[in-house]
């Protein structure tokens, strides 16, 4: 394997990774990089702001846009370039629907997730971000957006402030508004925060609230199957038989994750709302049944507004709002006619 710069305007100048490049058409061309923009915040004004992006695929292939929940970055699987493990593993890969050996994959670390930038986010803010990484990339368009969660969020969001540069959305578990439903959790999660915080206990009460939030991402259809069990007596306390499970989602979680970045990112779900008539490229919105967060009345909503342009596909699982990240090649299978045959859609 040798190194290669990918040729201008591709190649980064500012914070510059390995540029892998190879004969075999199963090897991706791979580059990462940050840089620095001034960007005007919908809630926080006029910032200079640092976005860390990653790119992977050939020079000259289309450039598709990936965008997943608050806990996603700029890394989607591994590869010879960066062999660490990404947050997409097992969904991209050769001849899959995002196939990084005939499309470009850019992703990048929202805003905020660092955890230095402490003031109110919004997913528009999350899509100007994802616009300038393409202003430094040289890229004036790009095939498709394709967002998970609040990915999906950011998505609607960039259709709408930058439809010229964009051909088609794919939006999965996401819709145009916060459920109030959903609002209300997260907003016992940021109590659960600010609690430890006032305990001097950031970490606990970070964790617990990851720990609530994997009872809203997951389904008790999944839970039953798991963890059906009788409770224990441990130290004269019952202890059921999801506790293990919980605690340890909660401890991996808090491992990698500023409190403060976990704070305004949540907060930016829930601030998040638009008008679906607005979008005006054609959108194929995946909804899962049972999901507790996103519920599908609101993505029939959402394809209802968006018109002629909106198609609908729904999905059964007991992995409820976390699907996307369990049912590969099920989403797989529903992001190749979305993006591949598109007529097929309607």
């Amino acid at each position: 394997m040798s190194l290669l710069e990918f040729p201008s305007p591709i190649a980064d100048t500012s914070h510059p990774g390995p540029r892998v490049a190879s004969g075999d058409a199963g090897v991706a061309d791979a580059s990462r990089g940050e840089i620095r923009v001034d960007l005007d915040l919908r809630h926080a004004g006029r910032r200079t702001i640092r976005i860390a992006w990653e790119l992977a695929g050939p020079a000259t292939a289309p450039v598709v846009l990936v965008a997943g929940g608050i806990s996603a970055h700029r890394h989607l699987q591994a590869g010879e370039a960066f062999p660490e493990r990404g947050w997409l593993e097992g969904l991209p890969g050769a001849g899959r629907a995002l196939d990084p050996t005939r499309q470009r994959l850019l992703a990048i670390d929202y805003l905020g997730a660092d955890g230095r930038l402490d003031a109110p986010l919004d997913t528009a803010d999350q899509a100007d971000a994802f616009a300038a990484v393409l202003d430094h990339l040289g890229v004036a368009r790009v095939q498709a957006f394709v967002g998970y969660s609040y990915g999906a969020l950011v998505g609607l969001q960039f259709a709408i402030r930058h439809q010229a540069r964009l051909g088609r959305l794919v939006a999965v578990s996401g819709a145009h508004r916060a459920h109030p439903y959903a609002a209300a959790w997260r907003a016992l999660q940021r109590r659960a925060v600010a609690l430890g915080q006032l305990q001097c206990a950031d970490v606990q009460g970070l964790a617990l609230a990851r720990q609530f939030a994997m009872l809203s991402y997951r389904t008790a259809e999944e839970f039953g199957e798991r963890f059906d069990a009788p409770p224990e007596v441990v130290n004269g306390r019952v202890r059921v038989a999801a506790e293990d499970y919980l605690d340890a989602a909660g401890a991996q979680y808090v491992a990698r994750t500023p409190t403060t970045a976990w704070l305004r990112l949540s907060e930016s779900i829930d601030l998040h709302r638009i008008d679906p008539a607005l979008v005006r490229v054609p959108t194929t919105v995946v909804a899962v049944e049972g999901d507790r967060l996103v519920p599908l009345s609101d993505a029939v909503a959402l394809v209802e507004g968006l018109g002629a342009l909106g198609h609908l596909r729904v999905l059964r699982s007991p992995y409820g709002h976390d699907a996307f990240l369990k049912e590969h090649d099920r989403i797989d299978a529903l992001l190749r006619v979305a993006l591949h045959n598109p007529g097929d859609a309607a």
